[in-house]
């Protein structure tokens, strides 16, 4: 899980990121957490990289509070959770107008806060989308709408269903980003592949769905294999 945090006080950063990390350790969970002092410094990075699972951010800021910044974000068409930290009830009715996951109320209680983290976690598992960049701007993709992301050079070329886009991420980045999910394997050096569209595997090949051949190299050849039979019986 990708975490922002977004808070102009810092030991109330330390002591969200220290309540998040209790509650990754203790629930085997791989997580990134990035803290930002300000909404205006959050938007900066949000520009480069979309991809957070989950914002917790204070509405009492400086010049740009929380909420002015969760309004950004949603007119951006953003679907990211957002998780309002205040020491206000009065602002609990705004988050309506931004579709809030939740709020805490400070002093904040861990465990409120870890049954909201066990709420992403398990809507992570269920329906997962992924942020990527095109030349055009940025799409938003559910996980397993994705067929197969192939290496075009620098960049990549993502297919999903009939469609094909291409995305300015290298592969070994995307890779990265979706390694959480077995289902998305390497079967070539330039090839990730969703194994839940590959319908059987032909010596050195994926069948997919609909028919289409991808190739496996044969030093991948055990572990694709591998992958996919646990695939089946989980199923």
């Amino acid at each position: 899980m990708r975490i922002g945090i977004c808070d102009d006080e810092r030991a109330q950063q330390e002591l969200l990121r220290s309540y998040v990390e209790k509650w990754a350790e203790d629930n085997q969970e791989k997580i990134a957490i990035h803290c930002f002092m300000s909404a205006e410094e959050f938007l900066f990075a949000w520009e480069e990289d979309k991809s957070f699972d989950l914002l917790i951010l204070d509405v009492e800021m400086g010049e740009m509070n929380g909420m002015e910044l969760a309004k950004k974000l949603r007119n951006q068409d953003a679907e990211v959770p957002i998780l309002f930290v205040t020491g206000y009830e009065r602002y609990i009715a705004m988050g309506y107008e931004v579709s809030a996951l939740h709020y805490l109320l400070k002093p904040i209680r861990p465990e409120k806060l870890w049954e909201q983290l066990g709420r992403i976690r398990d809507r992570r598992k269920s329906i997962e989308k992924i942020w990527f960049q095109t030349a055009e701007g940025s799409i938003v993709v559910p996980v397993e709408d994705i067929w197969y992301i192939e290496a075009d050079r620098h960049n990549c070329i993502l297919h999903f269903g009939e469609k094909q886009q291409q995305i300015k991420h290298a592969l070994s980045y995307v890779i990265k980003l979706l390694q959480h999910r077995r289902e998305l394997v390497s079967c070539h050096r330039s090839l990730l592949v969703n194994l839940q569209h590959v319908s059987m595997i032909v010596k050195n090949e994926l069948v997919m769905d609909n028919g289409e051949r991808l190739p496996i190299s044969r030093s991948l050849t055990g572990s694709v294999n591998q992958a996919f039979i646990r695939l089946f019986q989980r199923n």
